[in-house]
């Protein structure tokens, strides 16, 4: 995930004030192509995580799982304020505990912000629950409401939709703890009643626009833009698509909750079709879905008053009042009178007929509660306000589940109530165990598929399977299964064509298994779906030039290196791709012998370069070209810088070894020479220049020359004999490594040729000059051994 593995924010070479100033992915906030989401606390999170255990996925999980289990144990307790000790608080918390919702959220990581948001969001009602039962009669209850909303502003921080707790509160206040109705509040507010109460909600309104103030403004006063595969129907042009796909979608997500059997890690693109005409089937739901709704809330809030009459007298919460409207009470819950415990003891299916201590909302107050607790948080998701970027994520239903639970749960309740019979009575109880029952096993089930990515992917076929498609073969592609992965990229690319990014992972596929020709018709596509995908350009290129089609790349690599990176989802990965294509047009002009062109372009990719690029084979290249152009001091500042920012860069070893070797610096140069090759036996280009180095060592006192490939040695038989054996050994290690490299075969039938070996040496200048007939080198050496085996009366493969 961008979120942790690519997210620069967790390394700790980063300051960690950068996260309060990027978005959940490591982008800047203000950025055009961020995401917008601002989560500091998640990644902040991430970062501990990391500090600790690295990339060692045990401990993300674990700390999903803790988090999981905190918010469920204060879902729990909120519970017990709407129904008291006994078995319906339980089942709420089970309820809770066990739906197959919660399992993208917990066993993703990323998920993460949400269940540290409703952690949060619980605290922070929780606080403001004490605020309700101590105002008036305690100065705690400022200390309370400020925990309130300090926690308000923390749940924010884990993710948005956090501050929508103000909102859940202010509700709790007015419907279940001071149970008025919607009239009562009007006449209540012209009348100045209450005023401590309208007190506490300005004070909750105020610190939410603030909050809200705020994030606007850290996020650059912009909306985030999304792809249109993200959000189908916000790219929609009919207003008419857009109104019934949106309206439905609540619908469906509330389907997830009642029945969540079908689940899936990705619900973009096409997984849910867009509703294009009134004539579709499943406006029906969506009718019958706010129809249901509506009269739910409407009924509720018409009976929410829980007033009981006492010899013409209004009793509520707990005291008397005449006018109808509550008093502001010393204590959460007052004693009540035995007819009123009597009521209340029914209310909760119980038969006990003690006096009942502390009172409990209603169940009109409790689905006014529950319906605010389902809908509120949800609504930054619906579109509403803005554009997001999903159609359907499991874990934005993690909060609002909470409402579902409470819902549920003060549902069978009343059916308890109601039920005359005992055997219905234990009809409904043993349903609601049921239920509790397949949702745990459901969830056991769906952790089942999010136990590796593969498992992940194949279960998401049948709800998105050009996303699921795509993704699984990435993951067979890691393992190697070439075939397996490309027809899975080409299965994704029958359900929608037009994915840029799969168009690029099947041409890199293919380039990676030398079938450059379809690579590039690959690419060629991507770049015509999304014109702004720099690392196609980048194949392209390299495609291109390895087939010397050199000004064709130089034109690809010019065009990406002018892309800009703004509104681009992931610019960091845009701005690696173009530095990469600046690195190799360089390499493009340095080939070509136009060094100071080359020079212009490595500096422009050092510029251009973002944090994460590794630039040691950058900063190798700017040393080579200084090289050429026999600039040695720059030469060295650069091989010494590719060697500080990556210790174990070979590449560097080996022409910082050749600069040193040819500044008289015998000693140092051998160390590198042989440091090369501890980091890595099988390289055979540093046995091949380690054996050039030891020549080159002896090349001064021989007479004779015999040219090698990078280099002049003098040839003579009888002097240096140990150096030149040890040159032949290591030129042998370099062929036997690359036995079809023409280089490696001449060089080692020139150490040959030096030691003696003539007709070992004939050999390998014909097996070179089989593999390349035109090496003018190779051809030269060759004339000058047959000269001397004619001299010594030896036979020639030309004789």
């Amino acid at each position: 995930s961008r979120a942790i593995k690519t997210n620069q924010d967790l390394l700790p070479e980063t300051p960690w004030i950068h996260i309060f100033y990027n978005d959940f992915w490591g982008t800047l906030l203000t950025h055009s192509g961020s995401h917008k989401s601002y989560r500091p606390l998640c990644t902040l999170s991430f970062r501990i995580n990391h500090a600790v255990g690295g990339m060692d996925p045990w401990g993300y999980h674990l700390v999903n799982v803790l988090l999981h289990a905190a918010v469920t144990g204060l879902f729990t307790n909120f519970s017990r304020i709407l129904f008291g000790d006994g078995y319906w608080t339980l089942i709420a918390g089970l309820l809770f505990a066990s739906h197959p919702i919660h399992t993208e959220a917990v066993a993703g990581i990323v998920g993460r912000a949400d269940i540290g948001a409703c952690l949060f969001f619980l605290l922070s009602l929780m606080c403001y629950v004490k605020h309700c039962s101590t105002r008036g009669s305690s100065p705690s209850t400022w200390g309370w409401i400020l925990g309130a909303g300090l926690c308000a502003g923390c749940s924010m921080l884990w993710k948005e939709q956090g501050v929508t707790v103000l909102a859940i509160s202010a509700v709790y206040d007015i419907f279940v703890f001071h149970r008025l109705k919607m009239h009562q509040i009007i006449s209540a507010l012209y009348k100045r009643k209450n005023l401590t109460l309208f007190f506490s909600i300005g004070l909750l309104t105020s610190w939410g626009t603030a909050l809200l103030g705020v994030r606007l403004y850290w996020m650059g006063n912009k909306p985030p833009s999304f792809s249109n595969s993200d959000n189908p129907a916000a790219d929609s042009d009919s207003f008419l698509t857009r109104t019934l796909t949106f309206f439905y979608l609540p619908t469906k997500n509330l389907w997830l909750l009642l029945c969540p059997d079908t689940l899936s890690f990705d619900w973009s693109m096409d997984a849910v079709p867009l509703l294009k005409a009134v004539s579709d089937w499943r406006n029906l739901h969506t009718v019958a879905f706010y129809t249901g709704l509506l009269l739910l809330a409407y009924f509720s809030l018409k009976g929410s008053s829980n007033e009981r009459e006492f010899s013409g007298k209004t009793v509520m919460n707990g005291k008397q009042n005449a006018n109808g409207h509550s008093c502001h009470p010393e204590m959460e819950y007052k004693t009540l009178e035995l007819k009123s415990s009597f009521a209340s003891k029914e209310e909760n299916g119980l038969k006990k007929h003690e006096i009942q201590k502390l009172q409990l909302p209603s169940t009109e107050n409790i689905v006014i509660l529950s319906l605010s607790l389902l809908i509120v948080p949800f609504v930054p998701a619906t579109n509403l306000f803005f554009y997001v970027g999903f159609v359907i994520a499991e874990r934005v239903l993690y909060v609002p589940s909470m409402g579902f639970c409470l819902l549920v749960t003060v549902g069978v309740r009343a059916l308890y109530v109601k039920a005359q019979k005992r055997f219905l009575k234990n009809l409904v109880f043993c349903s609601t165990a049921a239920l509790i029952v397949f949702y745990g096993l459901k969830t056991v089930v769906r952790n089942g598929d999010w136990q590796n990515e593969e498992m992940l992917y194949r279960s998401g076929i049948k709800v998105n399977p050009a996303k699921a498609w795509g993704n699984l073969g990435n993951v067979l592609k890691s393992q190697s299964k070439i075939s397996e992965a490309e027809s899975a990229y080409r299965n994704a690319l029958y359900y929608r064509s037009n994915m840029a990014d799969m168009l690029y992972n099947l041409g890199l596929l293919l380039q990676e298994n030398s079938r450059f020709s379809e690579a590039l018709h690959y690419y060629k596509l991507a770049i015509g779906s999304r014109p702004t995908l720099a690392s196609a350009y980048l194949n392209t290129g390299i495609i291109l030039m390895n087939q010397g089609k050199t000004e064709e790349a130089r034109r690809t690599f010019v065009k990406c290196s002018e892309i800009p990176d703004e509104n681009l989802k992931d610019p960091h990965a845009h701005k690696s791709s173009v530095t990469s294509c600046l690195y190799n047009l360089g390499k493009l002009f340095h080939e070509q012998g136009h060094y100071e062109e080359a020079l212009t372009v490595y500096k422009e990719a050092i510029q251009k370069m973002p944090r994460q690029f590794a630039p040691q084979s950058l900063y190798n290249m700017m040393g080579e070209a200084y090289m050429r152009m026999s600039r040695l001091p720059e030469a060295e500042h650069w091989y010494v810088e590719s060697l500080r920012s990556k210790s174990d860069h070979i590449p560097a070893h080996l022409t910082y070894g050749k600069l040193l070797a040819l500044t008289g610096r015998k000693s140092e140069a051998e160390k590198y020479f042989m440091k090369a090759i501890q980091l890595d036996p099988t390289k055979g280009n540093c046995y091949m220049h380690y054996g050039m180095f030891q020549i080159g060592r002896i090349s001064a006192r021989i007479p004779g020359l015999l040219k090698m490939r990078c280099n002049y040695v003098l040839f003579h038989p009888d002097r240096q004999a140990s150096l030149n054996e040890e040159a032949e050994k290591y030129y042998e290690m370099a062929a036997g490594l690359r036995p079809n490299y023409p280089a490696a075969l001449m060089n080692l039938g020139a150490i040959l040729h030096l030691n003696g070996k003539l007709k070992e040496a004939e050999e390998n200048y014909l097996l070179a000059l089989q593999l390349k007939p035109d090496d003018v080198i190779t051809q030269s050496n060759l004339r000058k051994l047959w000269n001397i085996m004619e001299k010594q009366g030896l036979k020639t493969s030309k004789t």
